[in-house]
């Protein structure tokens, strides 16, 4: 069965907009205005939640054994990324200047002293990784600000394939419900429940309309309807909260209230209109990031903390445009090869478990 490049085209992009909205959010708040700051959020991580729709198969054997290899990839890069943050920890001491350590730190709510750091390995924080309680990774702080996704994706994907599989025939009852409670926190702000509920609710409505719409192709005048229901929705947002809201719009996004949702529609609009309509025929560049989404989704967690010591120390040199694209180009290109050094270590771990797995079985 061929991929189809459409959802690779798009998945690739959503990853370069995470990349770019982690160059202006974490070390982007030293420079970046914020405007831009937070029309980065257009295009954010609810847009891989639909994509997940459009591609879910419906079968819970598949999909449990797709997430089972998920949650092993995972396990694999966690290991590695403990042992690569105790090691940059004893090393930064040495090798990195004081006042870059300090600006790191700073920037996360810690506060930096020379001999702070324990040399001996703190091997509950890997415990906790494996089981998605994601404690700071210090030295790699956006790595674990990125990880509510995963945690999400994994009881969304289970929650939206039970559905589909014991109630095919109620789907759009679920989207309505899960509509319905999010109006409902809304209207009633103190109904909202703590922790990560409030998520699954809205999410999982994206990813059950993703899939009703799987293999279609809408029309135009609905495409135009949908447009004009997002700037209506806009034009309430801003008329609602007054224009002070733009500014809050990240400090609506955990866990996702309303004025988030509202300026995250234009983006799964856009993709829904673009589905079967956009051909795309030739691979390229974006294609491979969306085929191999969750090693550069990985990878950027990663390089967005690296430019760190980039940011710091030259944020004042350079007129703040002409540095944010050096710097999310500098980014985006060690996501890049930090990417393709996780998939070859993935590989590894997939042949050493393999190994593992036939000496254990040949002994018995």
């Amino acid at each position: 069965m061929n991929r189809d490049l459409y959802i690779d085209f798009a998945k690739g992009f959503a990853t370069l907009s995470v990349i770019f909205i982690h160059t202006v959010f974490w070390s982007g708040q030293y420079y970046v205005p914020t405007e831009l700051r937070v029309l980065s959020l257009l295009i954010d991580v609810p847009l891989f939640f639909a994509l997940s729709g459009l591609t879910s198969s419906g079968k819970v054997e598949k999909t449990l054994f797709r997430l089972l290899k998920l949650q092993i990839t995972f396990m694999l890069f966690v290991t590695l990324l403990f042992f690569m943050d105790y090691l940059f920890k004893v090393l930064g001491l040495w090798t990195v200047g004081l006042e870059t350590l300090q600006s790191f730190y700073a920037t996360f709510g810690t506060k930096y002293t020379p001999g702070s750091i324990s040399y001996y390995p703190q091997w509950q924080n890997l415990g906790n990784w494996y089981l998605h309680r994601y404690t700071n990774a210090d030295t790699f702080p956006v790595v674990m600000g990125s990880f509510w996704y995963l945690k999400v994706y994994f009881i969304l994907t289970l929650l939206g394939v039970l559905a589909l599989r014991y109630f095919p025939k109620h789907i759009n009852w679920i989207i309505g419900l899960c509509i319905g409670l999010t109006l409902i926190y809304y209207w009633f702000p103190h109904y909202y429940p703590k922790g990560q509920v409030g998520y699954v609710t809205i999410y999982l409505a994206m990813f059950l309309c993703a899939h009703q719409l799987k293999g279609k192709r809408l029309s135009s005048s609905f495409v135009m309807l949908l447009y004009a229901g997002v700037v209506g929705a806009l034009i309430w947002l801003f008329s609602s909260y007054g224009p002070e809201i733009f500014y809050r719009i990240n400090k609506e996004k955990f866990p996702p209230k309303m004025p988030y949702i509202v300026w995250t529609l234009f983006s799964i609009v856009t993709l829904f209109a673009l589905y079967n309509r956009l051909k795309i025929n030739k691979k390229s560049i974006i294609t491979y990031i969306g085929e191999n989404a969750i090693f550069f989704y990985f990878a950027q967690g990663l390089s967005s903390s690296l430019i760190y010591f980039v940011v710091v120390p030259f944020k004042d040199h350079f007129v703040w445009g002409v540095f944010l694209i050096l710097i999310f180009v500098l980014n985006a290109a060690l996501a890049f090869g930090i990417a393709m050094l996780l998939k070859e270590f993935d590989s590894l771990g997939w042949k050493f478990l393999r190994v593992l797995k036939d000496k254990t079985t040949s002994k018995n």
